[in-house]
């Protein structure tokens, strides 16, 4: 399938989107709390979003891997190659 041959490994991209998700959730709890005041209804939308966007940014990272467009190839006996 299209959509799973990309550059890189399954595990990297979805490390990639976990590390990403953490970053991120800690962005969105301390937005929260700004906004609402409220720490509590602050974790209740920045662990909410955490499944969600952990699943969408492992797709989306697979569909960009899987796209040619501005990457470059590896050499043929490049060890890089090799994931």
């Amino acid at each position: 399938m299209l959509l799973f041959n990309g550059h890189e490994s399954h595990s990297r991209s979805l490390i990639k989107g976990i590390s990403w998700r953490v970053l991120g959730s800690i962005d969105t709890f301390i937005l929260s709390w700004l906004f609402s005041g409220h720490a509590k209804t602050a974790a209740a939308i920045a662990s909410t979003e955490v499944i969600t966007k952990v699943a969408l940014y492992y797709f989306h990272e697979r569909v960009w891997s899987s796209i040619h467009w501005g990457a470059q190839r590896a050499a043929p006996n490049d060890p890089a190659a090799e994931i």
